[in-house]
């Protein structure tokens, strides 16, 4: 579960599917603001260490981004562990990273001939938002604490997370209890809204969303551990990395820097300022240097 941000906040970013060179490296990217950020990332990088780069962003879904991988329409994308392991592989949660990001090597390996390269330290998980005021105000600050007080809080969600076994069937199964007063649906932009303008208490959330950091809201801490890491990592055909040996450590040096605050600010910048991604992964390169 990605977000589906808006392509008007893409706007310029998006490329042209054109023929590529033998040469260069087709980058790809889901359909939404972050996963074209990340691939923006790895494409200015890799053009940094002198390899030509063809952009083919905003795909769409993970299962046509992974098509795409595995037909060889494009050599790398940005994929999430979690993702990999609950949408591709079909697997229950697992809290262990190790064991996860082993699992998606090999399954990678066999099934489709690629890669995982080092993961970035961010952490776009799932969570439970909401804003400082009612944390305080009811002292909740864990899902433990969350799921006890559910029944006098209003939770605002996408329809998807209300099916997913990671999503509230999981929560309820895991820790019990999370009976919300009521829950109602909306748009993915709109349940911010929502919980800041007062028709609900609690909010589902990706830790990266710049509007956690530009709102001061409080994300409940998974006290229990339920969800897995969601750690953003280049997914590689492993032809590529064998005609363009430096393209591992380029990339891996780049996913080092990429932190869950660095990658929440750049998204607040798409998301608040309208800035473009390819503008705001040119203006973090420049400042890592």
């Amino acid at each position: 579960m990605r977000r589906a941000t808006a392509l008007a906040t893409i706007g310029g970013a998006l490329a042209l599917v054109r023929c590529t060179p033998a040469h260069s490296v087709r980058v790809g990217s889901k359909n939404f603001a972050e996963s074209i950020l990340l691939a923006e990332l790895y494409a200015q990088a890799l053009e940094g260490a002198g390899i030509s780069v063809e952009r083919r962003f905003n795909l769409g879904s993970t299962q046509i981004a992974l098509a795409a991988l595995e037909r060889g329409d494009i050599d790398c994308y940005p994929e999430y562990t979690g993702t990999a392991l609950i949408d591709v592989l079909h697997h229950a949660p697992m809290s262990d990273g190790a064991a996860i990001l082993a699992l998606l090597r090999s399954t990678f390996q066999a099934r489709y001939a690629a890669t995982w390269l080092t993961p970035a330290p961010m952490n776009d998980s799932q969570a439970l938002a909401t804003t400082r005021a009612i944390s305080n105000r009811l002292h909740l600050a864990t899902l433990s604490e969350c799921s006890r007080l559910a029944p006098q809080l209003r939770l605002a969600t996408i329809q998807e997370f209300l099916a997913r076994p990671d999503g509230l069937p999981g929560l309820q199964r895991f820790y019990g209890g999370f009976q919300f007063a009521s829950v109602r649906t909306y748009d993915i932009a709109l349940k911010y809204e929502a919980l800041l303008s007062g028709k609900a208490d609690v909010a589902t959330a990706f830790t990266t969303d710049g509007t956690i950091a530009a709102q001061g809201l409080v994300v409940l801490r998974d006290d229990r551990h339920f969800w897995p890491a969601y750690h953003a990592a280049p997914v590689i055909r492993e032809a590529t990395l064998r005609r363009f040996p430096n393209l591992r450590e380029t990339l891996d040096a780049l996913s080092a820097r990429l932190s869950t605050q660095a990658v929440s600010s750049m998204n607040e910048r798409i998301e608040a300022e309208q800035a473009t991604p390819a503008a705001v992964a040119r203006a973090f390169l420049h400042a890592h240097r």
